[in-house]
């Protein structure tokens, strides 16, 4: 046997040695004394990105409460919120108390069929069908700074005169846990007015490289300032309540019942991911929450079930099929869509406004019912009606007026 150590034994200990002593030069680090407390954890990035978050809400930030509590539930459903559409434009003359027993027949969620009154904002949303998953999913995410986002918007175009009062609405302040609110509300209580404004002129000079997402395609002229359209009779249809104390969304208990022929209790909103059909959840948080993030072997199946064609001549896309098989595709901020067909091609998509655009795809149709107990039709809304609270959960908060409490 040599005197000298074979080679892998000193690279073994060399490895050891660098492993274990510090950096020449360096002294080890020292050893907190026992009962120091360990140092707190980095804080973790926020589930969706700040400039998103105005981009997303610019276009809604300034409609009536209820209006954008109605918008933000029912954005995350997109596939159903295209069938809602395509049977809203279809139907255009059922309202009123036609339109309620219409929705009884119907197995969208709530939220959805409340939507149906506002049939201007249904065309927006479908029209827009990556903007609505991007902002159902960042709804899902975390509410709270959603909320705050859109107090933060307002204030904006307070600034800029563009936020007051007018004939079509109520624009008032509050003081909520020392913070200034500001709180919008349509003139009357049974009409909703929907305003039309172009979001990157209302909140004064947009303080982004990426502009904000529109409602309009970029060639329409948008009124000075804030305009609105004809007022809509829209009864107890629209129910959702902006809870500003809790930075969340809740319910109109009363209203929620008038109009879904149901007796519910509990005033908070829990997402219904049955009605969410298979559409993967675009980030992160909220795939962590409701579901896996992932395409599957199902988003083929939902293709041919959404995808319509005209017959004899050019195909053409209609309905949600088509978002589920461009789900993800990236659109410049110009871009623009019209039509059930235009907006279900891009569904699950982003306008590539900013760099966090994300990618997602539709899958397969499953099950109904409703975010909501009581939420159905025939003998199951009976049954759901009679569970009571006992079905109904998730993040809620205080109520909102006219049932669901106070701010």
């Amino acid at each position: 046997m040599t005197t000298s150590t074979p080679f892998k034994y000193r690279s073994l200990a060399l490895a050891l040695l660098v492993g274990v002593l510090p950096a020449w030069g360096q002294q080890p680090p020292a050893v907190p004394p026992p009962g120091t407390p360990a140092p707190a954890a980095a804080s973790p990035a926020a589930a969706v990105p700040q400039q998103e978050l105005d981009q997303l809400l610019a276009p809604i930030a300034l409609y009536p409460d209820a209006l954008v509590a109605q918008i933000l539930m029912a954005s995350t459903y997109p596939l159903e919120v295209v069938e809602a559409a395509r049977w809203s434009k279809a139907n255009p003359s059922v309202k009123g108390k036609a339109l309620e027993d219409a929705m009884q027949k119907q197995a969208w969620d709530p939220a959805v069929k409340a939507l149906t009154a506002v049939p201007t904002v249904l065309a927006h949303m479908n029209e827009n069908l990556s903007w609505t998953q991007k902002l159902g999913d960042a709804f899902l995410a975390d509410q709270k700074p959603v909320m705050a986002t859109i107090q933060s918007l307002r204030a904006k175009a307070q600034t800029a005169g563009n936020l007051k009062t007018t004939p079509e609405q109520t624009v008032k302040t509050e003081t909520v846990e020392n913070k200034t609110v500001y709180i919008i509300e349509s003139a009357k209580p049974e009409v909703v007015y929907v305003p039309t404004y172009n979001p990157a002129v209302v909140y004064g000079t947009w303080w982004y490289p990426y502009p904000p997402y529109a409602m309009y395609p970029p060639a329409y002229v948008y009124p000075p300032g804030v305009g609105f359209a004809t007022g809509v009779i829209v009864g107890a249809a629209i129910w959702g309540n902006c809870n500003w104390g809790g930075n969340n969304v809740n319910v109109n208990v009363n209203n929620y019942n008038n109009f879904n022929k149901t007796n519910i209790q509990n005033n908070n909103f829990q997402h219904n991911t049955a009605s969410r059909k298979g559409v993967p959840y675009g980030n992160q948080a909220a795939a962590s929450q409701y579901g896996k993030g992932g395409a599957s072997a199902q988003s083929a199946q939902a293709r041919d079930q959404y995808r319509g064609r005209e017959q004899g001549g050019a195909a053409t896309q209609q309905g949600a099929g088509a978002g589920a098989r461009d789900a993800g595709a990236a659109r410049s901020p110009s871009a623009s869509t019209t039509g059930a067909g235009a907006g279900s091609r891009d569904a699950g998509g982003g306008a590539a406004r900013s760099p966090s655009a994300s990618t997602s795809s539709a899958s397969s149709r499953s099950g109904s019912g409703g975010g909501f107990s009581g939420a159905g039709s025939g003998a199951s809304t009976q049954a759901a009606s009679s569970r009571g609270a006992s079905s109904r959960g998730g993040g809620g908060g205080g109520g909102g007026r006219g049932g669901g409490g106070r701010r």
